[in-house]
């Protein structure tokens, strides 16, 4: 019989279950991190479905669709709401985004085919052309932001301690956000690592701390990442013109290629102050050479 995860301090109500679990000989209860569908709708049409963890749902919403050009910012969104009623089977996993007075939402000038294609949690964008695409809509990151060594080692010790789900499954990625003093701005966990990006970036976009119309100062210096940073961990942060991406893990080909393009300092392998420094190793070390 399945049962329901006792409330934790940290833990987001609905992102824990309990399975049993044969351990050692012995049947148990082990927490589990809970997977299930998001479908994100504008405006009452379907835009997408991606595999998350719930919680900072409408987050989310606003970090997907920011990455994907749809919206420049929270003010092209009038409201957020989950379908359904409180209660209902499947209730929490249709989230609609309205557009704000004034202002329509145009899905369809960005997505064109891709429309309707599920979204996994795993990241799963390929091809070199999805490159071209990003940066044709895209500005290179601001050329001039540096950011000190301390602060990734500062924002990898952050990552590790915002991750009381991951503490209590070991079973999800995390995000953080810091900006130049090394403060938290956001951080969030879930099942996919894109999805706990759009999580911290859609957090700022709500708080006006990022899109078309926020302000330079506050802006975000560094996304730490769990995990590998793939293609569209780089292409959610230079969307959002943060400059420095850190990994604990390794990055792949094109997250390489984009982050050369896009003006944005990749790191992988982060460990203490040691580092692989995979683009615009510049903004880490001013005797570094500014290569493309």
């Amino acid at each position: 019989m399945e049962r329901p995860e006792p409330r934790v301090a940290g833990v987001p109500a609905g992102a824990v279950a309990m399975r049993h679990v044969l351990r050692d000989g012995a049947e148990a209860l082990d927490a589990v991190a809970v997977e299930e569908p998001l479908e994100i709708r504008v405006d009452g049409d379907r835009i997408a479905t991606t595999m998350r963890t719930p919680g900072a749902d409408h987050d989310l919403a606003l970090g997907f669709l920011h990455a994907e050009g749809i919206i420049a910012g929270a003010e092209d969104v009038g409201s957020i709401f989950h379908c359904g009623r409180l209660g209902d089977e499947g209730y929490g996993n249709v989230l609609d985004v309205t557009s704000a007075g004034g202002h329509r939402i145009d899905p369809e000038r960005i997505l064109d085919s891709r429309r309707f294609i599920p979204v996994s949690s795993a990241c799963g964008v390929c091809g070199r052309e999805a490159i071209d695409r990003l940066l044709a809509r895209v500005p290179e990151v601001v050329a001039e932001r540096r950011i000190d060594r301390a602060l990734v080692a500062g924002a990898m010790d952050a990552l590790r301690t915002r991750q009381p789900v991951f503490q209590r499954t070991g079973g999800l990625h995390a995000a953080v956000l810091v900006d130049a003093a090394g403060a938290v701005l956001a951080a969030a966990e879930d099942v996919g690592r894109h999805n706990a990006v759009d999580k911290v970036v859609g957090a700022l976009l709500r708080e006006g701390r990022l899109g078309a119309r926020a302000p330079e100062d506050g802006r975000p210096a560094l996304l730490a990442v769990s995990g590998r940073a793939g293609f569209e961990i780089v292409q959610k942060a230079a969307v959002a013109g943060v400059p420095v991406v850190a990994s604990v893990s390794a990055p792949s080909s094109l997250a390489v290629d984009l982050a050369v393009r896009a003006g944005v300092a990749l790191l992988g392998f982060v460990r203490g102050d040691r580092m692989n420094v995979y683009a615009h190793a510049w903004r880490l070390d001013p005797a570094a050479p500014r290569r493309r």
